[in-house]
């Protein structure tokens, strides 16, 4: 057969192993000896029997022979994407072969797949299937422990925010603490700081809430008035904020509207700019 990308150069041995394959940068090299088999790119028919075109040819003597001619027609092809089900399927066959295909491209062959015996592939899909139950009711069991340890550092945050600001109303620190601390959501109480509980994290988690839920900040921002702009403007109210539910819920005067968060109680600038 000609060497060219147009005709790729299978190896011409009987019964080809992958460790005769002509290039060595090829991705081929099962763990233990097998055949060869080949996806052609063109229309070829089986020397023997002339039966074709075939979608999968051996060569035998430099010539193509189709899986039956060449007794491998009682397997059943198995495509590539399923490492522990090829795996297991090729360790329970007595018989089995590398699918290969010319990539015109990278000048090389690569793998597309096995042919095993049908009932090898059978067990292997009941065992694999196995596994995914196992694994099914492993991530059941770890979602369940996830979520009691989401509770009780949901717990702890809120616990650490009544302590470092007294005069926040316990639902009020409950809804700050479960805000801060979803699992996955990137906010403060899920970096290291937060999971420390280290005060300045959970400030900042205080300092967040009240920022969107008792200061007009986020009209401020569907306004058009920048970011650094709008934090400027809010940050002495904040701050009051801040300072009222760190001295407690007995200090005289407690503007009670900022520390349970009613936003409306803030005045908006005229214009938003």
């Amino acid at each position: 057969m000609a060497s060219s990308p147009a005709s790729p150069p299978p190896p011409s041995s009987s019964h080809s192993s992958p460790s005769s394959h002509p290039s060595p940068s090829s991705p081929i090299s099962p763990a233990r000896p097998g055949l060869l088999v080949f996806q052609p790119l063109k229309r070829r028919r089986c020397a023997e029997c002339r039966s074709g075109p075939l979608h999968l040819l051996m060569l035998e003597g430099g010539e193509p022979r189709c899986l039956d001619c060449a007794d491998l027609g009682h397997l059943v092809y198995l495509p590539r994407g399923d490492t522990a089900l090829t795996r297991r399927a090729r360790e329970g066959s007595g018989l089995w072969a590398v699918v290969v295909r010319f990539h015109r491209r990278r000048a090389r062959y690569e793998r597309q797949g096995v042919l095993v015996e049908e009932a090898a592939l059978a067990l292997a899909e009941e065992r694999c299937l196995a596994d995914a139950e196992a694994r099914a009711r492993r991530r059941e069991r770890d979602a369940v422990r996830r979520a009691a340890q989401d509770v009780r550092f949901a717990e702890a945050f809120g616990a650490e925010i009544a302590r470092l600001f007294p005069g926040c109303p316990r639902d009020r620190a409950r809804e700050i603490a479960a805000h801060a601390s979803v699992r996955g959501s990137g906010r403060v109480g899920r970096s290291a700081a937060g999971r420390a509980l280290s005060e300045g994290a959970v400030t900042a988690a205080v300092v967040a809430a009240l920022r969107h839920t008792a200061t007009p900040y986020d009209r401020l921002l569907m306004s058009g008035v920048p970011r650094s702009e709008a934090r400027q403007r809010i940050t002495p109210a904040v701050e009051a904020a801040l300072l009222r539910w760190r001295e407690g819920p007995d200090r005289p005067g407690r503007d009670a509207g900022a520390c349970s968060g009613e936003g409306d109680a803030w005045p908006q600038r005229a214009g938003g700019n």
